[in-house]
């Protein structure tokens, strides 16, 4: 059986998408988007996925839960989310973000990429 969708949820982005004063609590913001991924997975995604919520700066330490594994960033997190990337050739990988730079370098090694709404229940 092939390795499930990896999916790596750029957790800064997703999180800096929406002017909710995510700023005041960085951690319990990446925190409420790790749990609202463990309860919806991949909106619109019925096939079994593997996620991966990367975090960086005052988000880091943020633990996994059963369904979201959590990677803490020791330095930028979009190197972090390359690395993911470069290390599962041939397997299928989603990248959500909506940084250009992020976006063109995963793309580059194959992977796919949508917008922060794809976790929010719409369109990337």
């Amino acid at each position: 059986m092939d390795a499930p969708l990896l999916v790596i949820v750029d957790a800064a982005n997703v999180v800096g998408s929406v002017p909710d004063g995510w700023w005041r609590d960085r951690r319990g913001a990446a925190e409420r988007l790790r749990d609202r991924l463990a309860a919806d997975g991949l909106p619109g995604r019925q096939e079994p996925v593997e996620i991966v919520l990367v975090v960086e700066g005052a988000a880091r330490g943020v633990t996994s839960v059963p369904g979201v594994r959590v990677e803490s960033a020791p330095g930028s997190g979009d190197d972090l989310m390359v690395s993911l990337v470069a290390a599962a050739p041939g397997r299928a990988c989603l990248v959500v973000t909506a940084d250009r730079e992020l976006r063109r370098r995963v793309g580059g090694l194959g992977a796919s990429v949508t917008g922060p709404r794809a976790v929010r229940g719409g369109e990337g």
